[in-house]
């Protein structure tokens, strides 16, 4: 079954209006196509469509966070780090306030809308801001659990969130943590580490590999900043061979991360498979993973080239 990681944000966001009274959710003329509209089933009183004004929906969010109340913030992810990143920074997550900016329609699987919504740049520029927190998830279950993981956080979270359906990688008995990845298939030859929508693409294209002959080790890596520098470490010692998959620019975001962790602690190979310091294009989301050199054949040849 295939379920868009923003369906099941707005799921989660339905169960935290019946439980938590200080939960304030807020969006920018997208609630609709976020799903944060959900929200409104359980707590109506407790949201607020702030209309296309994603500065004034930040700075609102902060003075509500202030009060002390845990706010979460939604607009698309080209607008969310785009156009109000100076409030995000100064207003958020300097003071370390409790405003969880949950922003969907992430990476080129926004499709026909194009490069102007394309948001490929938003990992990077999320953490590399003091005190925030980035999480990407790869399915619903994945996505849920972040939801209620960011209110249990104190301070800032970016969670990135899609468009597209995508299979789902994780039954019941998962548990997500901030700053832990998981380990979801093992092998000697390579390590793919992989998140949010690509983890899937990564697990197809092990399958493909084990047909050959080439076993190797699947990591999910949802949680970007804190990162998971032991798991990390440990895989490289494991295999000596790294490929990065991710649906966001090779510049800053899991690859950079990754390699971030490894010229430190174990330098090792690797192999980024992700938007080549390009924009986008309008197309359909198989289209454009496909002229990216985003699918499973392609994380195969990454890991045929290390």
């Amino acid at each position: 079954m295939n379920v868009a990681t923003r369906e099941a944000y707005g799921k989660a966001l339905i169960k935290l209006g019946e439980i938590n009274k200080d939960v304030v959710v807020m969006d920018a003329d997208l609630a609709k196509s976020t799903k944060s509209i959900e929200f409104t089933k359980s707590a109506p009183e407790r949201f607020f469509d702030m209309g296309i004004a994603e500065q004034d929906m930040i700075g609102t969010a902060a003075g509500l966070a202030v009060s002390g109340k845990t706010v979460f913030a939604s607009t698309f992810a080209m607008f969310a780090t785009g156009r109000a990143f100076e409030q995000i920074r100064n207003s958020v997550a300097y003071p370390n306030l409790n405003v969880k900016i949950a922003a969907t329609h992430a990476g080129l699987t926004v499709g026909e809308d194009g490069a102007t919504h394309q948001a490929i740049e938003d990992i990077s520029l999320m953490r590399s801001i003091p005190n925030m927190v980035v999480i990407n998830p790869s399915d619903a279950v994945e996505t849920e659990q972040a939801i209620f993981a960011a209110v249990e956080h104190q301070g800032p979270v970016y969670i990135r969130l899609g468009r597209m359906a995508v299979p789902i990688v994780h039954d019941e008995n998962y548990k997500f943590q901030i700053g832990k990845g998981e380990v979801l298939r093992n092998g000697k030859y390579a390590t793919i580490i992989a998140t949010g929508i690509m983890v899937s693409v990564a697990l197809e294209a092990a399958e493909e590999l084990k047909k050959q002959g080439i076993e190797v080790n699947v990591v999910n890596m949802p949680s970007i900043k804190p990162i998971d520098k032991e798991l990390i470490v440990k895989v490289a010692e494991e295999t000596g061979k790294i490929v990065t998959v991710e649906e966001h620019s090779v510049i800053g975001g899991l690859g950079s991360a990754v390699a971030e962790v490894l010229v430190q602690e174990y330098p090792t190979k690797v192999k980024m498979v992700g938007v080549k310091d390009k924009f986008g294009h309008s197309g359909t989301p198989a289209e454009l993973l496909e002229h990216y050199g985003l699918t499973a054949k392609d994380v195969v040849n990454a890991v045929k080239t290390v």
